[in-house]
């Protein structure tokens, strides 16, 4: 299996800056959910996706959303990139869906400002009013790295310093 990746935690600073739309923690308290980040990781060997967990519990109710940073950025080898998406489970059960249906974080995210934090916006769009609720620490997405491919006339050179709409 080719290695292609490592996963590691932003900064304190630039955690507790993404969790100011979550609502009022106490520095104390940040720092307790920061120290209990758990990075991602598969379940078996013949998982493909790494899974990604909640750093606060959460309840969706149907037709809800939530934005939470992960507190995890990833550096992965150059033409690769890391697709989100959510548990298969809780896709099934409650239609839980990342807001831009497919998350992509490319490589190069990883520069960016915010040390390339992972965020996350998830809507339990379940029809049949099921309520997900979530514990600190559960695993909520999962991760999948894969190659990609350039066209033959591509000559790009631009790099990117930001996550959403950062590149035009």
């Amino acid at each position: 299996m080719q290695r292609v990746a490592r996963f590691e935690k932003v900064t304190f600073e630039q955690f507790a800056e993404g969790m100011k739309d979550l609502g009022n923690y106490s520095g104390e308290e940040l720092r307790r959910i920061y120290n209990s980040i758990i990075l991602p990781t598969r379940a078996t060997t013949g998982s493909a996706g790494y899974d990604f967990h909640t750093p606060v519990p959460f309840t969706l109710e149907s037709g809800q959303t939530i934005k939470f940073p992960t507190g995890i950025r990833a550096w992965m080898q150059p033409d690769w990139a890391l697709f989100m998406f959510p548990r298969s489970g809780l896709g099934f059960k409650y239609r839980l869906q990342l807001n831009n249906t497919v998350g992509i974080i490319d490589s190069d995210y990883y520069y960016s400002d915010n040390e390339g934090q992972i965020f996350v916006k998830l809507t339990n769009d379940s029809n049949e009013g099921r309520i997900l609720v979530a514990g600190e620490g559960d695993a909520v997405l999962q991760g999948v790295f894969l190659p990609y491919g350039i066209t033959e006339d591509d000559d790009v050179s631009t790099s990117r310093n930001g996550g959403f709409g950062s590149t035009g």
